[in-house]
């Protein structure tokens, strides 16, 4: 079934560009993108290297601002807040996911995930953030002991632990194998379906598309195609 969206999005997106300036050179990242995102949406972003992405997503976390357009969170102008102001809704509202996992080498995954639980306002224990990507069995080894799937889950488990009304996804299977890539795209799926986070997940991989409720794809920084899903496939049935 297809997903309504026909409800308040949690992030709206309008006219936003961004240019980068390279010595006497404008590099245009951005060129007028319109994009919603509704409550309890999982969208999938597309597209080549440099066709704006991380850009987008950037802006929509509060990590960058646009040089032109607007970006609303719910009723929040984010193109209009301060330095503090972003600073508060990147920690009360965003959980963000990298390729690379940035777990502290010298702390267990319960304690990578308490850096983050120890801030939140309202947040998880690690243990029940980490029983949420299937690792209760894991939470007092060290990074150096789990494998690469097993870190990245723990990167999810910290992201999701301060309960974020959105996941942000840059790339988070991109230095995993197809095996440990699906185990990663499940606990994203399971998060997204039982906790209700909007979710916005990046990915070279054509095929990760069937598991969202809506596909995005950017090229030279404009969008070329957005639709939803008639249905969702899910992460086992993804081929690499």
């Amino acid at each position: 079934m297809a997903r309504d969206t026909h409800i308040s999005p949690v992030f709206r997106a309008e006219g936003v560009t961004r240019v980068y300036r390279t010595g006497a050179v404008d590099v245009w990242a951005l060129r007028g993108v319109d994009l919603d995102l509704a409550e309890g949406e999982m969208v999938v972003l597309l597209g080549a290297s440099g066709s704006g992405k991380s850009t987008l997503v950037n802006i929509l976390g509060g990590l960058d601002l646009p040089s032109g357009g607007r970006v609303f969170f719910r009723d929040q102008e984010l193109t209009q807040a301060s330095d503090r102001h972003l600073t508060a809704f990147r920690r009360d509202h965003v959980g963000f996911v990298f390729q690379f996992y940035n777990l502290v080498p010298s702390l267990t995954a319960r304690e990578n995930v308490a850096l983050v639980t120890e801030i939140a306002r309202d947040p998880m224990t690690p243990e029940e953030a980490l029983d949420r990507v299937g690792l209760a069995h894991r939470l007092d080894h060290f990074p150096s002991e789990m494998s690469g799937g097993e870190q990245q889950r723990v990167a999810i488990a910290r992201a999701i632990a301060k309960r974020p009304d959105v996941l942000l996804c840059d790339e988070p299977t991109g230095a995993l194998d197809s095996k440990t890539g699906i185990q990663v795209l499940q606990a994203l799926y399971d998060v997204n379906r039982e906790l209700g986070t909007a979710t916005v997940l990046i990915t070279h991989n054509a095929a990760i598309q069937r598991i969202a409720h809506r596909v995005v794809v950017l090229a030279d920084g404009r969008i070329t195609r957005n639709e939803v899903n008639a249905e969702r496939a899910l992460p086992a049935q993804v081929s690499w």
